[in-house]
């Protein structure tokens, strides 16, 4: 059982914190939350605090904060922290955290050793036509593939460092914009080619404490920018969650070839894996195959699934730091929940920012609804929001069944107002990515 007056440290400053801090709040024997930074929204339901530009890329500050800060629990939400070590120095200060060791994860952190993780574990995931170090290699092996091919930075670069490349040309300006542009920095400096796969894409994401594993509803991400999945890739524009999108003979094909085989070869390479996994998958003819992991939850499908939650995430939390998941019983409201991003003009490029938002209490006022901050900070007055990032609010509605769900999510959104204000329109239109 979750203990009483529990404080909690969430570590993050967008729209799947906002999610995480607000069910959070909402679960029983929880007196306290901080969150690190933390955003305009999420100052309004917790204690923000204060980090200095680099904070959240060193661990070692992160855990000097925890030791002061004394939380019960940490969890977090961005994969930085995590790929730099977070874990590893939280457990070395004899703090409870939420999340893999360095060593873990390196399956988000970087995509060639996933490939090479998941090849040599006998996963199904896309064969690998190579990893390269320098630009000239990786042209060279464009003449030997087949198109489409999938081009990814090793590194982390925000959810914009994959391209499936129709032809050469677009292949090799990517490759030109990794690795001698170095527009995603040190994330580029290594690439993987793949062969693309066919089908629709899903992300299932679980809660493991190294031994039994806790699935989350599935979800479905968009991430192009514009309607019908078209323009350049983004952080993730909206998400959805559906009775019946996941059969259960598919998710258990999912836990049987996916999940279990990957927990039990990391355990036997000498990197147990404990927290948040996320395996974005392909579902393609042959079965369900790996694009890529993830060490953390997703941004925006963790506001479509905490609007489903209908257990003490908290309880849960603890329970996966604490190696005791298998008490925890997960339940989960009947019918579906959609998130539409707002996102800054200019976004995903160079967003515009400074813009006050004005319609956030008439939109919180549409049933079943709620608004998650992301790029936004409190403006000189206290009732005053300002656009702060390039992708802004999370609209996250909940209903009996999709439509009825993205409708509330759309009537919310239409309420909300800033300049140059863009989202997607078709978020879970008729269940398809």
């Amino acid at each position: 059982m979750v203990c009483t007056h529990m404080k909690i440290l969430v570590l993050g400053s967008g729209g799947r914190e906002h999610a995480l801090v607000w069910r959070l709040r909402g679960s029983a024997g929880v007196e306290r939350v901080w969150c690190a930074p933390g955003n305009g929204g999420i100052a309004r339901e917790a204690e923000c605090v204060a980090l200095p530009p680099e904070g959240m890329t060193n661990p070692a500050w992160l855990a000097a904060l925890g030791t002061r800060l004394r939380p019960d629990l940490t969890v977090v939400g961005p994969e930085l922290p995590l790929v730099n070590g977070i874990a590893d120095e939280f457990e070395a200060r004899g703090l409870k955290l939420v999340g893999p060791s360095k060593q873990a994860a390196r399956l988000e952190g970087s995509k060639i050793f996933a490939k090479e993780f998941l090849l040599r574990s006998g996963i199904p995931t896309a064969p690998m036509y190579g990893a390269f170090d320098s630009a000239g290699d990786a042209y060279s092996a464009l003449c030997a593939v087949d198109w489409p091919c999938v081009i990814k930075a090793d590194g982390l670069a925000a959810g914009k460092g994959v391209l499936v490349a129709t032809n050469p040309d677009e292949a090799t300006a990517f490759i030109d914009r990794l690795m001698v542009s170095r527009e995603f920095g040190a994330a580029g400096e290594r690439v993987l080619l793949e062969e693309a796969l066919s089908g629709q894409e899903l992300s299932y994401i679980v809660l493991t404490d190294g031994e039994t594993i806790l699935p989350l509803v599935a979800t479905r991400d968009h991430k192009r920018i514009f309607d019908g999945n078209r323009g350049p890739n983004t952080g993730g524009m909206g998400a959805y969650s559906a009775d019946g999108m996941l059969s259960g003979e598919l998710e258990e094909r999912i836990l049987d070839t996916v999940i279990r085989p990957t927990l039990e070869a990391m355990k036997r390479e000498g990197n147990p894996y404990r927290g948040f996994l996320y395996a974005g998958l392909m579902l393609t003819a042959a079965g369900p195959q790996v694009l890529e992991f993830n060490c953390r939850m997703g941004d925006p499908e963790t506001q479509a699934i905490v609007a489903r939650m209908d257990f003490n995430l908290a309880e849960a939390l603890q329970a996966a730091a604490e190696g005791g998941l298998k008490e925890i019983a997960a339940r989960w409201k009947s019918g579906a929940s959609v998130c539409v991003v707002m996102a800054a003009a200019g976004y995903p490029g160079e967003p515009r920012t400074g813009m006050n938002i004005s319609g956030l209490e008439a939109a919180a006022q549409v049933s079943d609804t709620v608004v998650f901050h992301a790029g936004t900070r409190r403006g000189e007055r206290p009732e005053e929001t300002v656009v702060s990032g390039g992708r802004v609010l999370g609209v996250t509605a909940t209903g009996p069944d999709l439509p009825a769900a993205a409708a509330r999510a759309y009537e919310a959104a239409g309420k909300i107002l800033f300049e140059g204000a863009q989202y997607r329109r078709d978020i879970g239109a008729n269940g398809s990515a």
